[in-house]
C-alpha cells in the first residue's frame, strides 16, 4: 500500500498553504528536507528547462533565511495571501519518493483591502516519505502561468 495517498498529499498542500496564508512563515521550513529545492519560475522558463528562478533556495536554511530577511530587513507593502490548491495528481512513485503536480491560484490582499488574483500555476513536487514523519518536500517548483511576475513577490508562493 502506498504512503502517498491522495489524502496525505492534499493534507500536505493544505498545511503548507495554511502556514503561508496565516502568516506562520517561520514554520515554512518544516515542510522541507534539509537539502531541498524551492524554486519560483515561469511556465516559459520551465518548458525551456532554464534553471533561472524568480525565487531560488536549495536548502531549508536558505528558506528560513528568506523568511528572516522578509521579517527584519525587507521593506514592502503589507499584504497577505489566500491559496486555493487543486487536487494533486501523483505522477510517479519510486520507493519513498514521489512526484506530484497540483494546480494553484493565489489571491493577494493588500493593506487597503484590495484583492486581486496574484498568481496562478502549478506546483511540481518531489515528496519524500519518512517512517513516522509527515511527508516533506525534497523539491517544490512553483511554475507560474504568467511571465509577468509582480515585483512584490516577497512572501513565498
Amino acid at each position: 500500500m502506498s504512503v502517498f495517498t491522495q489524502e496525505r498529499l492534499i493534507a500536505l498542500n493544505a498545511a503548507y498553504a495554511r502556514c503561508i496564508d496565516n502568516d506562520e512563515l517561520e514554520q515554512l521550513g518544516d515542510f522541507f528536507l534539509d537539502q531541498c529545492l524551492y524554486l519560483v519560475t515561469t511556465a516559459d522558463n520551465y518548458a525551456a528547462a532554464l534553471q533561472a528562478g524568480i525565487v531560488y533556495a536549495d536548502t531549508r536554511a536558505m528558506l528560513q533565511d528568506r523568511v528572516m530577511a522578509m521579517r527584519d530587513a525587507n521593506i514592502y507593502e503589507e499584504q497577505r495571501y489566500r491559496h486555493i490548491i487543486g487536487a494533486p495528481v501523483l505522477l510517479e512513485q519510486k520507493g519513498d519518493t514521489a512526484k506530484a503536480e497540483s494546480p494553484f491560484i493565489v489571491a493577494r490582499i493588500m493593506r487597503d483591502g484590495g484583492t486581486e488574483v496574484f498568481a496562478t500555476g502549478r506546483y511540481i513536487d518531489c515528496i519524500v516519505a519518512q517512517p513516522d514523519h509527515p511527508l516533506k518536500f525534497a523539491e517544490r517548483v512553483v511554475v507560474c502561468d504568467s511571465c509577468n511576475i509582480d515585483t512584490l513577490l516577497v512572501i513565498p508562493l
